[in-house]
């Protein structure tokens, strides 16, 4: 008889923790943004975390000036984030490298003392939209003279997409070196298979800052058919696949 007594309190107990790690993971997903002050510059950190990824980039308020970002996957239980980096412009030799440390959801908002990191809280970037392409994203392919080449997801060298409900970035990179190529992000908006990139920084070119770049856009099962035009003008088809913890 005690065991049956016994049995449900367990079960519960077990779906309770179960609940709680599932509902960290989604109370992380979206944008964060929290403000500070470098070098007497205003600051924007933009946190962004979709699905088992994630990514911290820095820069200028006023004018976007890209200053950092450092990014990779993530898994969240009771109260603790681990993190595996694969890019970081400010220190390469983190690159895939591990960090575990707790995280705090409260009033005040999400806050987090890491040394990759570093500390602050975060506001979350409040949105009652739903987004179609809210994913990690891999580039997978790009149609070139009529014919379509596909990428795995396999090689040290990535460029990934990581889109919330309300923000976009790209990132370029090689975890194998550890070598960074290039990002861009900000706002964006995906509707009656139109998406628009509303630019807020771009680490090779400032210039490009404050531009709305507009895109024709599909998603067919795990596969982002993305077309449109290039900064160049030329005609642009690509596809990017919805990412995994495996890839």
């Amino acid at each position: 008889m005690k065991s049956t007594k016994i049995y449900p309190f367990l079960l519960l107990l077990f779906f309770a923790s179960y609940s709680f790690a599932q509902g960290l993971t989604e109370k992380l997903q979206g944008s964060w943004k929290a403000q500070t002050k470098m070098d007497g510059k205003e600051v924007t950190r933009l946190l962004m975390v979709s699905g088992d990824f994630f990514s911290l980039t820095d820069y200028a308020t006023e004018d976007g000036d890209f200053i950092a970002t450092r990014g990779g996957s993530l898994t969240a239980n009771n109260g603790k984030m681990d993190i595996l980096l694969e890019f970081n412009t400010l220190d390469s030799t983190l690159v895939m490298k591990r960090e575990a440390f707790k995280v705090k959801m409260g009033k005040k908002g999400l806050q987090v003392k890491s040394d990759f990191l570093g500390s602050n809280t975060w506001q979350k970037v409040k949105s009652n939209i739903k987004s179609p392409l809210q994913n990690p994203w891999l580039f997978s392919g790009r149609e070139r003279n009529g014919e379509m080449s596909r990428r795995t997801g396999e090689s040290p060298r990535k460029t990934m997409k990581i889109l919330t409900d309300t923000h976009f970035q790209w990132i370029a990179y090689n975890t194998e070196t550890g070598k960074f190529f290039g990002t861009g992000g900000g706002t964006y908006t995906a509707e009656d298979g139109v998406y628009t990139e509303n630019i807020e920084f771009f680490s090779r070119d400032k210039s490009r800052v404050g531009a709305a770049l507009k895109f024709q856009f599909e998603v067919k099962g795990d596969d982002w058919h993305h077309k449109g035009k290039s900064s160049k003008g030329d005609p642009m088809y690509e596809i990017w696949s919805a990412r995994k913890l495996n890839n």
